[in-house]
C-alpha cells in the first residue's frame, strides 16, 4: 500500500473513531479520547514506518497525538448541535491528513533534501498553533488553581516547542541548543499562564494570548535556527504580540475586579 493511501486510510479510521467517541456516555469519553490518541500513535507509526527510527524522527509522532487530544477535549466545549460538530469532524479528518503529509516530509528530510520542506514547515507551524489553542482552551476551561493550570500549560508547551524547533534542523540526535530553546520558551509561556491566572480574561482570550506567545517564541526560535533572525523579523513578531496584548487589555472587563 502506498504512503498516500495509508495517510487517507489513517484519516478515515481516526475520523470514524472520533465519531464513535461522541456516541459514548460522558463518563467514558475522556478514557476513549486517550484510547483514540493511542490509536493515532499506532496508525502514524504504521503510516510513517519507512522514515521512523530509534532517534528524533519519533518527534513526528507528538503533534498528531496532541492534535487528537486537543480536538477531542475541545469537542466537549461546543454547543451540542450538528451545525458546530459536523464541521469539527471534517476539520479533524483534514487536519490528520495534513499532519500525515507534513510529518512524512519531516522524516524523509532527515536523510535527503525535499523541495516541499519549506512548505511543510509552514503547515506544521500552523498546525502547532491550532493544537496549542485547543489544548490551552481545554486547560483554562477546567478552572483549576494556578499551580495545576500552570503545570498543564508547561506539559503542553514543551513537546510543541521541541517538535517545532526540531522541524528546522531535522537532526536525528537531540542537541543541547534545541533542548535549551524548548525549555526556556516553555518557562516563558508558563510565566505568562501565571500572569493570566490573575488577569480577568475570558477563556477564549486567555487561550488566544497563550497561542500568540507560542507563535512569537516559536517563530523567533525557528528564524534563529535558520540564521534568519533579522531586525525586521524580530520587529514583526514583537509588533504582533504587542497588538494582541493591547487588544486583550481592551477586551478585559475590569469593572468590579
Amino acid at each position: 500500500m502506498s504512503k498516500r493511501k495509508r495517510f487517507v486510510l489513517t484519516s478515515i479510521l481516526l475520523s470514524l473513531g472520533f465519531l464513535g467517541v461522541q456516541l459514548l456516555e460522558d463518563s467514558y469519553k475522556f478514557t476513549a479520547i486517550g484510547g483514540l490518541a493511542f490509536m493515532t500513535l499506532i496508525l502514524f507509526v504504521w503510516s510513517l514506518k519507512e522514515g521512523l527510527g530509534r532517534n528524533l524522527t519519533l518527534l513526528s509522532l507528538l503533534l498528531p497525538c496532541m492534535f487528537t487530544i486537543g480536538v477531542g477535549l475541545f469537542w466537549f466545549l461546543l454547543p451540542a448541535n450538528i451545525f458546530t460538530r459536523i464541521p469539527i469532524l471534517f476539520l479533524y479528518g483534514f487536519g490528520i491528513y495534513a499532519i500525515s503529509l507534513t510529518m512524512n516530509i519531516y522524516t524523509v528530510s532527515t536523510t535527503r533534501t525535499i523541495a516541499l520542506l519549506r512548505a511543510a514547515r509552514g503547515v506544521g507551524f500552523v498546525l502547532t498553533l491550532v493544537t496549542a489553542f485547543l489544548l490551552y482552551d481545554a486547560t483554562i476551561s477546567l478552572n483549576e488553581d494556578m499551580f495545576v493550570t500552570t503545570f498543564l500549560v508547561l506539559i503542553i508547551s514543551f513537546p510543541l516547542f521541541l517538535q517545532g524547533f526540531w522541524a528546522i534542523p531535522l537532526d536525528t540526535k537531540l542537541s543541547v541548543r534545541i533542548t535549551l530553546m524548548s525549555l526556556i520558551s516553555t518557562i516563558i509561556v508558563g510565566q505568562i499562564a501565571v500572569i493570566l491566572y490573575f488577569w480577568p480574561v475570558t477563556i477564549i482570550v486567555g487561550s488566544l494570548f497563550l497561542t500568540v506567545s507560542i507563535y512569537v517564541l516559536l517563530g523567533l526560535g525557528q528564524a534563529r535556527l535558520e540564521s534568519r533572525l533579522f531586525t525586521t523579523t524580530v520587529r514583526e513578531y514583537v509588533l504582533l504580540g504587542t497588538l494582541v496584548l493591547i487588544g486583550m487589555v481592551f477586551a478585559t472587563k475590569w469593572a468590579g475586579y
